[in-house]
């Protein structure tokens, strides 16, 4: 089942046809390290290479942001912003069937970040976010493996907020009331006094977001899983049993009066207790919890694993083949893995692909089998300063 409809069993099929999307051009101004800085992209494949720390990843990120209004590292908007410099400004253009659109994201220190599209801005992100469709994995991701369920429920927020809006908006909604009902709760503690009229007044908004946050989650879980299952098979080649379980309180009763049963908790604690903002997807591998017992090769398939079913649950939620980020993915994986990787994403149609690695050998021997066009961009510094150059399109062999 998707998150919005039952699935067919064609609909099944991962090779199934999708609307091409890719960002063609992008150029970055006053970006983290890059004073000015453009490249016209491939629109299948894009390998950057160089020494750790010139700049490879920034140039990901900066397509991350694009896409989502916000850095993959979930770094402030303002430690995105070159050193010395009081702004950032991202421009690229994406090419779709009905046309290429001109995407700007923009950011000055004091002010708030604007998107526009085709020279018109968005009054509100939430009207944005999901448009192109995007998914990174990066070495820092294997938090999401081994650490707690915040960065779990980050990775549910990210997929969810970029399929439906509504969804973004009740987690907006739901997040600001619980700052406000924790606020409250910490000011009662301080005050030595309670006023249950005033909580009641934000205990009665609570119920309708969260269920609609439940919701949406679990039908995404359902979905997820089984791709989660085939993907982590075909990297590992059936080398592990795995699995994964979406657990929240809503499971367990009615949100009003799980709230009411913590009430007394919530007030010892000064905070809130039960709610979405405690969801977890629990992690299994041969049985047992993965952060306690996985290798380092087997967590990292693990993690490739969860971001690619990602990937699949929003390709087939957007009609579009969403824009795939990996970041020096080779690092930790024996050379089983690394073949099985590659051959899936050289057999399925991932769409537009960026990839970086700091040996440039490696990325040819790995992309040695790839038949379509792609280009090779070397990123290097040279006196502090981010150089970039580009091979030509490779045609195919």
């Amino acid at each position: 089942m998707t998150i919005n409809d039952e699935m067919t069993n064609d609909e099944m099929t991962i090779n199934a046809e999708f609307c091409p999307v890719h960002l063609s051009h992008l150029k970055l101004t006053h970006f983290k390290s890059y004073a000015a800085q453009t490249f016209d992209f491939s629109p299948r494949l894009n390998c950057l290479t160089g020494l750790n720390g010139v700049g490879k990843t920034n140039v990901l990120d900066a397509v991350h942001f694009l896409c989502l209004c916000k850095s993959h590292a979930g770094l402030n908007d303002r430690h995105l912003v070159q050193h010395g410099e009081s702004f950032f400004r991202l421009e690229g253009q994406f090419e779709q069937e009905t046309g290429a659109v001109k995407i700007v994201a923009k950011f000055q220190t004091g002010h708030r970040k604007e998107i526009e599209r085709n020279g018109n801005a968005y009054e509100r992100l939430l009207d944005y976010i999901g448009q192109f469709p995007v998914v990174m994995i990066a070495p820092d991701d294997v938090s999401l493996v081994q650490d707690g369920s915040e960065d779990r429920r980050r990775f549910l927020d990210s997929t969810l907020s970029q399929i439906s809006p509504d969804y973004l908006q009740n987690l907006l909604i739901y997040n600001a009331l619980l700052k406000q009902r924790n606020a409250l709760l910490k000011h009662f503690a301080e005050q030595k006094r309670f006023d249950p009229i005033l909580l009641e007044s934000l205990d009665r908004q609570m119920p309708a977001p969260a269920k609609a946050i439940f919701d949406q989650r679990s039908k995404f879980a359902e979905a997820f899983q089984p791709l989660f299952l085939e993907y982590y098979a075909i990297i590992s080649n059936s080398r592990e049993s795995v699995g994964v379980r979406y657990e929240s309180d809503l499971e367990k009763g009615n949100f009003a009066d799980l709230m009411q049963q913590s009430l007394e908790k919530d007030r010892l604690l000064q905070r809130s207790t039960v709610g979405p903002h405690r969801d977890d997807l629990a992690l299994f591998m041969d049985g047992q919890a993965v952060k306690k017992f996985a290798s380092q090769g087997q967590l990292k398939s693990f993690l490739l694993a969860l971001r690619l079913a990602q990937y699949e649950v929003l390709r087939r939620e957007k009609n579009v083949s969403p824009i795939l980020l990996l970041d020096d993915i080779f690092d930790k994986l024996d050379t089983q893995r690394v073949r099985q990787l590659v051959e899936l994403l050289i057999s399925r149609d991932f769409g537009q692909i960026f990839i970086t690695d700091t040996q440039r050998e490696r990325i040819e021997t790995v992309i040695a089998s790839f038949l379509g066009e792609y280009k090779i961009f070397e990123v290097f510094s040279i006196e502090n300063i981010v150089e970039v150059k580009c091979d030509d399109v490779i045609p195919p062999t």
